[in-house]
């Protein structure tokens, strides 16, 4: 079949033809895809790419052993590649896995202010390998975070065509239900994606297969290949408890607060013997961390308990995939969700609201029995996300809406499984819409 379609196969273009551009470093987890829409990219826009991979090409590290000067670089390129004819503004350089080689980092300083080549570079910034190409690099270029396919890249890769899409984000625009065949096909496509996740070689191999055939194989595989990079490039940090948070995340997101405590990891853990331990795997790319808001109040960032956190996988397919084989069958076959049900849906939203690009935040306040799940923002108000597993009462939503406590709550929204709806108070989307939802607080 064709190759999926990314988001970032936009923004490449439009990096390439921006004035003042800088070496562009793309970052993110293992196996989302990077590497095939870099490469995608360099052949079809440049007269010359070049792709240098420091792990299957190690020899290629000695490029920089006579500094960084641009032609020297080049220079030493060339004589490991005879073959390559370089064409001054209209090359591209892809330097990949470049945490095996950090002196690519200082290198973008001088690609930058020579200006006749491209340069792109990627791999599995992890932990400290990614600080020192920070330390190395800041200033001189820029960053892009790339995730595993959103659901809008799910349905791109099924067939589904932009205007099909824009039929959905009218219905919310003008707050209409989605008529019956809209909602039932698009809840059948978002529990396949529920259950394959975004990793693009498995929904590859979903697509073509049209079932969930060796998905489960798959998923299984790509945690083991995430385990055996924490202990790669875990560096400083003690690998053992690296693996123990990674491992549990499923056991708390079962609990009904699914609130992440290090004190249950294992016997006698303490926060101060693991501290770095969830940045690093955030960093990773390999969770999505949701912190606890000390206050239901705008602003978001510095209004949140750094201690109080839930932790979420990036991708809901690993998660599917985490949980014991017979869990996994169940839901396969029957759809029944049993005691993950609200983790998948929250982990799923959560994730959904990650490739938006929004951080994660919750509330909770025993004293008032009020939890919300999650919160966004629009340009005035602060806007509670309440997600059911069931289409139950919103009473904490409700009640957040209602205070006068809260001033910068005006309104709020539920994700269920019941179609576009307002109630004077919130809006009511099936969760599938997620994915549109910053566009809508724009423009609505």
């Amino acid at each position: 079949m064709d190759r999926l379609r990314r988001k970032i196969d936009q923004y490449l273009i439009d990096w390439k033809n921006s004035n003042n551009k800088m070496p562009l470093i793309i970052k993110g987890a293992r196996q989302i895809g990077k590497t095939n829409a870099i490469r995608n990219f360099g052949e079809n826009n440049y007269k010359t790419f070049i792709e240098i991979n420091f792990v299957f090409q190690p020899e290629f590290k000695t490029i920089f052993e006579d500094g960084f000067v641009v032609d020297k670089i080049i220079k030493n390129i060339t004589l490991k590649m005879p073959e390559v004819e370089l064409n001054e503004h209209d090359t591209l350089i892809f330097f990949d896995e470049m945490q095996e080689c950090v002196s690519t980092a200082t290198s973008l300083k001088a690609f930058k202010e020579d200006g006749r080549f491209d340069v792109i570079c990627s791999g599995s910034l992890m932990g400290i390998n990614y600080k020192e190409i920070e330390s190395n690099s800041v200033g001189n270029k820029e960053d892009y975070m790339m995730h595993s396919m959103d659901f809008e890249e799910f349905l791109w890769a099924k067939g589904y065509k932009k205007e099909q899409i824009e039929d959905l984000y009218q219905c919310m625009l003008e707050v209409k239900p989605l008529n019956t065949t809209q909602y039932s096909v698009m809840l059948s496509n978002f529990k396949d994606y529920m259950i394959v996740g975004g990793m693009p070689r498995l929904v590859n191999q979903f697509i073509i297969n049209k079932n969930f055939s060796g998905i489960l194989k798959m998923q299984q595989q790509i945690l083991i290949d995430y385990e055996e990079d924490i202990t790669k490039y875990a560096g400083g940090l003690d690998k053992t408890k690296i693996l123990n948070c990674y491992r549990k995340i499923p056991v708390f997101l079962g609990n009904e607060n699914k609130k992440f405590q290090i004190s249950k990891i294992a016997d006698g853990a303490r926060n101060r013997e693991y501290v770095g331990v969830i940045e690093w795997l955030s960093n990773a790319g390999i969770v999505n961390v949701s912190y606890a808001l000390e206050q239901a109040s705008l602003p978001l960032k510095g209004n949140y308990n750094p201690d109080n956190y839930r932790l979420y996988f990036a991708d809901t397919g690993l998660l599917i995939g985490s949980l014991e084989e017979e869990a996994q069958q169940d839901l396969r076959n029957n759809e029944n969700m049993n005691t993950y049900k609200g983790a998948l849906y929250e982990n799923i939203v959560g994730d959904m609201l990650v490739k938006a690009g929004y951080s994660l935040y919750f509330y909770k306040d025993d004293s008032k029995k009020q939890e919300m799940d999650f919160f966004i923002r629009d340009t005035e108000s602060l806007i509670p996300v309440e997600v059911k597993a069931n289409d139950n009462r919103a009473a904490s939503l409700n009640s957040l809406i209602d205070s006068d406590k809260y001033k910068d709550i005006k309104y709020g929204i539920k994700l269920c499984n019941k179609n576009i709806g307002f109630n004077g108070k919130f809006y009511t989307f099936p969760y599938f819409l997620t994915f549109l939802l910053k566009r809508y607080l724009k423009e609505k």
